[in-house]
């Protein structure tokens, strides 16, 4: 059985997208959020990102979940699993099949921003397992949490590093709200990519075959279509640079020249200096005596930390403690 809860629609994202972009690009550095990357043309371009030779961080997780799905099933004894940031749920099939063999599971709740995307992976998910109660979610994982079921003994799965994506503030902000949603005991399994060579981390994402760098783009071809902005999209370089302070890659779009941009539908003009940046997206890089310092100060305790032979990526399992 499958049901979907909509606490999210069309009206909800388009004053977001209004309030980030002219609050990003009126800022000083101009930036906007990386979620407006993904558009149906945006998620193909990243589903293509993660095939990508220099793109380790999906394989890898897979690799570590496919390991170690049976210790987490094990260890958790999870009887509904939560997903933040869905998607496709095709790395949640690892979870799922492990947690029912068990047989702890009988419920699954996605939570993604997408209606359309977390629709068809509700229905696929029910029909491949029949006797598993599927509820998606439609919401911003950082404004709707407190929506997600009540449920006995819940682990809630962050995977793809996208907790990197928040700064220290935002993920503070993030683990704390969580925190407040779980009761002690309750699981958090957490992938986050690790500090390395910046050889290694950078050409992830700057790939040689340049998906990145249209990836990166297409958030202005949203800002153009839903909002009537006259981006020339060509006219931004992609910028992929290793800030080795704060252990973080960060994606901007350079300009080639000077422009000036209109976005109709906010009634604002926004000129750009030719070199000049618009940052898109961090993705920081963890360690694990940070990231248990992190979490601790949520009131979470980091119990198993997995990774691969390499060290390149970790998936955590994390308890929720205290009251």
């Amino acid at each position: 059985m499958s049901a979907l809860e909509i606490h999210l629609d069309d009206q909800d994202l388009d004053r977001t997208l209004r309030t980030d972009v002219a609050t990003g690009l009126t800022a000083a550095p101009k930036w906007l959020p990386p979620k407006w990357f993904y558009d149906a043309r945006g998620s193909e371009l990243f589903e293509d990102i993660t095939r990508l030779p220099e793109y380790y961080p999906t394989r890898t997780e897979r690799a570590i979940l496919t390991a170690r799905a049976g210790a987490i099933a094990r260890i958790s004894e999870a009887k509904t699993l939560v997903e933040l940031g869905s998607g496709s749920s095709e790395k949640t099939v690892l979870l799922l099949d492990a947690l029912l063999a068990h047989g702890t599971l009988g419920a699954f709740v996605p939570l993604d921003v997408s209606a359309s995307a977390l629709g068809e992976a509700v229905d696929r998910l029910a029909g491949r397992y029949p006797g598993l109660a599927v509820r998606g979610v439609v919401g911003d994982l950082t404004r709707h949490l407190a929506y997600l079921p009540d449920g006995d003994n819940r682990m809630v799965a962050f995977l793809g590093g996208t907790i990197g994506n928040l700064v220290p503030a935002e993920r503070a902000e993030f683990l704390s709200r969580l925190r407040a949603v779980l009761q002690p005991g309750e699981w958090l399994l957490l992938g986050t990519d690790l500090v390395k060579d910046p050889a290694v981390v950078v050409p992830a994402y700057d790939d040689a075959a340049g998906v990145t760098a249209e990836f990166n783009r297409n958030v202005l071809r949203v800002v153009n279509h839903r909002l009537g902005a006259d981006f020339d999209v060509a006219a931004f370089d992609h910028v992929a640079l290793w800030n080795a302070e704060r252990e973080w890659i960060e994606m901007r779009l350079r300009a080639t020249s000077a422009q000036r941009v209109h976005i109709r539908d906010l009634g604002l003009t926004v000129d750009f200096a030719a070199g000049e940046e618009l940052r898109t997206e961090i993705s920081a890089k963890f360690r694990r005596d940070g990231l248990s310092a992190e979490l601790a100060a949520a009131g979470f305790e980091l119990r198993h930390f997995w990774t691969d032979p390499a060290g390149l990526f970790a998936v955590s399992m994390v308890q929720a403690v205290g009251s």
